[in-house]
């Protein structure tokens, strides 16, 4: 009778689980019962696609289950066809054997034929508000630039998103700012202390050149807070725009100056407040009128005087010399 009983209860447990297994079957017509599926990364309705999409003949599609993207647990998790579409066209060709099956409905390589708002279509479903309230219009998306132009979906290792890896991303468009990052006077981007997105916004701005405030110099006090006055005694070209004076990227007079003084100054500054003629030995003056913008100001240097250029408090006066 014990036996008995023993084997009712096993004939039970395993109707139990058979059941459980064909109502699982019917409620999920995407799955492939006849082929194998690798489990590592199965995502939610995924199974028609890694089926053919395996650790055998496509390891590249199977690594997005590393990312942040990949996340089974997570119910905001995206599917396949949560970016590339539902491709009946790729899974019917594929089915039947085709070498050359029709392309997912969109695909993000460099040879797709899909527009970039088609592709950022898929982006945006998911990554909307935030910084990317501004996409739209912005000199990005206006010269058809991707999301998967600058960011990398399938990989754990997105370059833009780090630091050391983010200019180079960049300078794939922007080769000027590339040159001008190799000069004497930088910003250290390429140490990796300082990236692109510190002062930019990709995804669009208010500010010009997308930046992330909406001044210049708003941006630039970011750092530079001890810049930001008020001062008792402004400069007004400071006040107006730091890249009146500073070029941000690079440049071969430092600090970051377009120019070197008294040079620079002298863009604004007539050379005749500080006579200063220069003479051959003989009493006579090099030149005939006796001066010149540069010889006005031979041997001298604005800042060894003027040292406070970006304001002052100093009771000195407006000359912003302490």
């Amino acid at each position: 009778m014990k036996l008995l009983n023993k084997t009712l209860a096993i004939c039970a447990v395993a109707s139990i689980f058979f059941c459980a297994g064909s109502a699982s079957g019917a409620d999920n017509p995407t799955s492939a019962p006849n082929k194998q599926v690798f489990k590592d990364v199965v995502l939610r309705g995924d199974a028609r696609c890694t089926s053919c999409h395996d650790e055998g003949d496509s390891p590249e599609v199977l690594r997005i289950g590393k990312t942040r993207h990949g996340v089974t647990g997570d119910a905001r998790t995206p599917s396949c066809t949560s970016c590339h579409g539902e491709s009946f066209a790729h899974e019917k060709d594929a089915n039947a054997g085709l070498k050359k099956p029709a392309k997912p409905d969109v695909t993000f390589d460099a040879k797709s034929k899909n527009t970039a708002e088609q592709k950022d279509k898929a982006c945006m479903t998911c990554h909307l508000g935030g910084n990317r309230i501004n996409w739209e219009g912005s000199q990005h998306a206006n010269a058809d630039v991707a999301c998967t132009t600058c960011h990398q979906v399938h990989t754990q290792h997105d370059a833009v998103r780090d630091k050391l890896t983010q200019g180079e991303v960049c300078f794939a468009c922007h080769k000027d700012v590339r040159s001008q990052v190799h000069m004497s006077s930088t910003h250290p981007i390429l140490a990796g202390k300082v990236v692109c997105s510190d002062c930019h916004n990709p995804h669009g701005s208010n500010g010009p050149k997308l930046l992330r405030e909406n001044t210049v110099n708003e941006t630039c006090y970011t750092c530079h807070a001890e810049k930001r006055g008020p001062f008792l005694w402004e400069h007004p070209p400071v006040s107006d725009d730091c890249t009146n004076c500073h070029t941000p990227h690079g440049s071969n007079n430092a600090p970051l100056l377009k120019s070197r003084p008294p040079y620079l100054c002298q863009q604004c500054h007539s050379a005749q407040y500080h006579p200063s003629t220069a003479y051959s030995g003989t009493g006579l003056p090099i030149t005939a009128g006796g001066s010149s913008p540069a010889q006005q100001l031979l041997l001298r240097d604005c800042l060894n005087c003027h040292s406070q250029v970006h304001g002052s408090n100093h009771p000195s006066g407006p000359r912003n010399t302490r």
